[in-house]
């Protein structure tokens, strides 16, 4: 037999084989106790980049008819920490900065100023359950332009009363359905539902949807990308 033909069927044949052997490579690597932690985090690092590139900004979460609204009692209460940070509603604003026009600290009332949303949506959390909420608020976008946001920044961060913290790629910062949202049902958020001020965000998971809301600021740079993301969590997690 030619020699310079089995030389190519040897190639073809390694090959098939490697890539069947891959698999077996990557599940024995992660055997290894020092390389779980680095892989997964590269796992976790590619999935949030793929997710990025498809997220249209555009493209609107499933909104749903009062008929299948969660009733309110039935909504649960979900916390990292406490359900009443014990926020002094009276008081409170929203401390702005970063890369804005307008940095300061914004009353509710400014924050309420802005057109109204109310949105049927569904909220889906990290531990399996979902529920359809009725919520209203602000876009996120109208008050970024109200606080002269540069919106070519990559990032919008908030801080929290409970020391919760969040970060938003500027593509769902500026979706039309993620909501500043100050009422649930009709009605000004219950200090367990994040008073006065949280993020609704449908087309992303629970845990990026941060309560207690004290303060925002439009960034290029992320020392911290989120509580739970900080602890091994997909930092993007699109829905």
């Amino acid at each position: 037999m030619d020699s310079k033909v089995d030389k190519k069927r040897f190639k073809r044949v390694s090959r098939r084989e490697l890539l069947k052997l891959t698999p077996v490579v990557a599940l024995g690597a992660f055997a290894i106790p020092k390389l779980q932690v680095p892989l997964l985090r590269a796992g976790l690092g590619f999935s949030d980049w793929a997710s990025s590139l498809l997220f249209r900004g555009g493209h609107l979460a499933p909104t749903f008819a009062a008929a299948a609204v969660t009733p309110f009692e039935q909504f649960p209460i979900n916390d990292y920490d406490v359900d009443d940070p014990e926020v002094d509603l009276e008081h409170w604003s929203l401390s702005v900065g970063g890369q804005v026009q307008r940095a300061g600290n914004y009353t509710l009332a400014q924050v309420q100023a802005l057109p109204k949303y109310t949105q049927n949506t569904r909220h889906v959390c990290v531990e399996g359950w979902d529920v359809i909420g009725n919520f209203s608020g602000a876009r996120l976008s109208d008050f970024l332009k109200l606080i002269g946001a540069d919106t070519s920044s990559r990032f919008v961060t908030v801080q929290c009363a409970d020391e919760y913290y969040e970060s938003l790629d500027m593509a769902t910062a500026l979706h039309p359905q993620t909501l500043l949202c100050y009422e649930m049902y009709g009605h000004p958020l219950t200090r367990e539902h994040g008073a006065p001020l949280r993020l609704t965000i449908p087309t992303k998971i629970g845990y990026k949807q941060a309560k207690y809301l004290t303060q925002l600021k439009v960034t290029n740079v992320l020392e911290k990308i989120g509580y739970w993301e900080d602890q091994g969590y997909s930092g993007f997690y699109g829905l």
